[in-house]
C-alpha cells in the first residue's frame, strides 16, 4: 500500500506478523518492530533496541491520520485506488496534450462522445470511464481532431490502453 506522509510517499508492505513482532518493508527497506497497541490510540514500538510510544488519532476524513512521535507531528494519510487515481488525474491535469489518449488503469468505457474527423476544443470531453465504481470524464487540453477512435461504449480496457488518437 501506498502511504503519504507529508508530501512524500511510501510504499509499505507488511511482510510478516507474529504477536507483537512486525516486519515491513517500506520503500525496499525492511524494518523489524515490536509493536503493542495501548489504550487510547497509543502504539509502543521497540526498534533496534530504542523504544518509541507514537499517539494516533484518526481524523474524520477516513484514512487519515495525525501520529505525534518524540514531540514531532506528522499528517498520514493511507492511499487507496480512489485516492490514487484522484492524485493521477491532479498531476496530469496540467499536462500537454499528447497525440494518443490512454487510460490510466482498468476501466470500462461508459460513453465515447466523438468520431474521427470530429474537431474538438480544449476542454471537450472525449469519453465516460468508470474505474472503482466512479465515473470520470475524459477532456482534451488542447484543440485538436480526432484521427483514430479505438474504442466503443460499454468497453472493457486494461490500464495504459490507447483509447484514440488526436491530431494536435
Amino acid at each position: 500500500m501506498e502511504v503519504q506522509i507529508g508530501d512524500k510517499i511510501r510504499n509499505v508492505t507488511l511482510i510478516s506478523k507474529d504477536g507483537n513482532k512486525v516486519s515491513v518493508d517500506i520503500d525496499g527497506e525492511v524494518y523489524n518492530v515490536d509493536a503493542a497497541m495501548l489504550q487510547n490510540g497509543t502504539c509502543s514500538l521497540i526498534h533496534n533496541g530504542k523504544s518509541y510510544n507514537a499517539e494516533m488519532t484518526k481524523n474524520s476524513e477516513g484514512r487519515h491520520y495525525t501520529v505525534n512521535v518524540n514531540y514531532s507531528t506528522y499528517q498520514i494519510d493511507i492511499l487507496d485506488s480512489q485516492a490514487k487515481y484522484m492524485r493521477m488525474r491532479k498531476r496530469h491535469s496540467n499536462a500537454v496534450q499528447s497525440d494518443t489518449v490512454k487510460v490510466p488503469m482498468p476501466c470500462r468505457i461508459v460513453k465515447v462522445y466523438v468520431k474521427p474527423g470530429d474537431k474538438v476544443a480544449s476542454g471537450d470531453t472525449l469519453f465516460t470511464m468508470e474505474a472503482m465504481k466512479m465515473q470520470s470524464n475524459y477532456k482534451v487540453s488542447a484543440d485538436c481532431t480526432i484521427k483514430e477512435v479505438m474504442a466503443k461504449d460499454g468497453d472493457t480496457v486494461g490500464a495504459d490502453t490507447v483509447i484514440m488518437k488526436l491530431s494536435i
